[in-house]
Parts: structure tokens; C-alpha cells; sequence
């Protein structure tokens, strides 16, 4: 015999995967499981919290010292990019517009959304993730203001202290981004595309 505990959390976690895989708004749920909107929205915020919780330290734990040696073992082995610990850019991901939010979520791209804004190793997979900010907000601020950007700005992801390059002083381990994220100690991102020059050109490629 199941728990009643354990029926509860299939249940949730069925819930839970037919508002993500369709799509339905809260509203049709809250009519076909006969139970309040509040209520809905709640099973999927707890349920949400909960896999996050018990999961993440084993998919996508903060990585310590060597394990950032490692992805930047690897990027210069596919990419030939020395001191990278891995790409960040943020994807924006089309929503229905939530009620009573204005324009906070259209995006420059002329539709509603959120952003997953993430780092990415040589491998494509994901090293640090956010979620959820605003559509209409630009990627460097989003980094900026979430707590993996606030991490790798103040310098408290436990970086690895900065290293020779093949031809060069020692450098700092950076994350290459597009031209629409600010520069840092540890942001690399290529010149603008006005007025390259040769060597600006071979830089960037």
C-alpha cells in the first residue's frame, strides 16, 4: 500500500507536469481538478521548490576549484580557449502575458516572456542557471542582478587564481559572453561590430 503522503506527491508532480507540458493557464486547471485557483498555484510553487531542493545539488551543484579547472581543461580542448570557465547568455522563453503586469514582460522581440539566463560548459551543459526575470529587461542586467552574476562580479564562486597564457602573463579565468553583457575581470566579450579592424575581427572570431 502507498503512503498517503506519496499519493499526494505523484499527484502533485502529475499536476505539476500537465501545467508545464501544455501549457493551460491556472484558470482551466482550476476547472478540471475542480480545486481553487490559490490552491493550484501553490501545488506547482511547493512542488517546484521541493524538486529544486532535493535535485540540484546532484544536476547542477556550485562547482568548487577543481571543477572549474576542469571545464576550463575542456574548453581549451573543443574550443582552444585558454582560462574560459564557460559561456553565459540568456534565451527568453514565450509566455501567455500574466494578468495586471503590463508590459513588464514584452520583450524587444515584440512578444511576452521570461528569461532563462545561464552558464554553460564546453559540453552544453549548464553550470548555473536563473530564471523568470522580466522579458523586457536587457541580458547584462539580468546577470548583473542575479545571484549567479552577483557571484562570479564580487568574485565568490571560488575561482581558480589567475594562470599563464600559452603566450602571454598570467590572466584571470573569464566567461565569454555577446557584446550585450559589460565587460569585467572575469566577463570576456568580443569588440563591436563597428569599424573592426583586422586583429578585432580574428579577436572576436
Amino acid at each position: 500500500m502507498f503512503s498517503s503522503d506519496l499519493i499526494i506527491f505523484i499527484y502533485n508532480i502529475y499536476f505539476l507536469f500537465r501545467f508545464l507540458a501544455t501549457g493551460e493557464s491556472l484558470t482551466s486547471l482550476h476547472y478540471q481538478f475542480r480545486l481553487g485557483i490559490s490552491t493550484v498555484s501553490g501545488i506547482i510553487k511547493d512542488t517546484c521548490h521541493a524538486l529544486w531542493e532535493q535535485l540540484h545539488e546532484e544536476f547542477i551543484p556550485l562547482p568548487n576549484r577543481q571543477q572549474w579547472i576542469e571545464i576550463s581543461e575542456k574548453f581549451v580542448e573543443v574550443c582552444q580557449f585558454p582560462n574560459c570557465l564557460g559561456a553565459v547568455d540568456g534565451k527568453h522563453i514565450r509566455i501567455i502575458k500574466p494578468q495586471g503586469t503590463g508590459s513588464e514582460f514584452f520583450n524587444y522581440k515584440k512578444y511576452f516572456s521570461i528569461i532563462l539566463m545561464a552558464i554553460a560548459d564546453a559540453q552544453y551543459r549548464f553550470v548555473a542557471i536563473d530564471v523568470g526575470a522580466y522579458g523586457r529587461s536587457n541580458d547584462s542586467m539580468v546577470f548583473k542582478n542575479s545571484d549567479m552574476g552577483r557571484r562570479v562580479y564580487n568574485g565568490q564562486f571560488d575561482f581558480p587564481p589567475p594562470q599563464p597564457l600559452p603566450a602571454g602573463p598570467p590572466a584571470p579565468f573569464v566567461f565569454v559572453a555577446d557584446e550585450g553583457f559589460a565587460m569585467t575581470n572575469h566577463v570576456m566579450r568580443p569588440f563591436p561590430k563597428r569599424g573592426l579592424d583586422v586583429r578585432r575581427r580574428i579577436y572576436n572570431y
